[in-house]
């Protein structure tokens, strides 16, 4: 798989041996690292599960998982150690201390290493290398 936004990512089904077994409804993301960790899915049972980006297999119709043992019930558990997309969107990007815009979106690799943003900037959208920016919660400065 090559580069792919986060956005494009939540609107894949998660299929388990091609069956339908939810939909991701975010993405958790390292800001320090500058990695995916993985997704929060909504599963058939209508349950949260974390699905490790490592044990995903993001395709272009589907993200496929070997196992549904793959899937985790500790959501609350990833959601504390890592930051939420949802969260992130809107919030301030900087680099070298300076405000680069708005986050809209991530681009990540095949990897799930963050490889651009899609920022906001005087109203018009962006892509920006990702190395050597900040993400924040904060929203951007008008």
């Amino acid at each position: 798989m090559g580069s792919r936004s986060g956005d494009t990512l939540l609107h894949l089904p998660v299929r388990v041996g091609g069956e339908r077994f939810g939909h991701p409804v975010d993405l958790l993301v390292d800001r320090g690292a500058q990695r995916a960790v993985g997704f929060v899915v909504v599963c058939a049972d209508d349950a949260f599960r974390f699905l490790p980006y490592a044990a995903a297999q993001p395709g272009r119709e589907e993200i496929a998982v070997g196992s549904e043992l793959m899937l985790l019930d500790d959501v609350a558990h990833y959601r504390e150690r890592s930051d939420s997309l949802r969260e992130l969107r809107g919030g301030a990007v900087h680099r070298d201390g300076r405000p680069v815009g708005e986050l809209r979106d991530l681009v990540l690799a095949g990897d799930g290493a963050v490889e651009e943003l899609l920022v906001v900037r005087d109203g018009h959208e962006e892509r920006i290398a990702a190395a050597g920016t900040t993400l924040s919660t904060e929203q951007a400065a008008a």
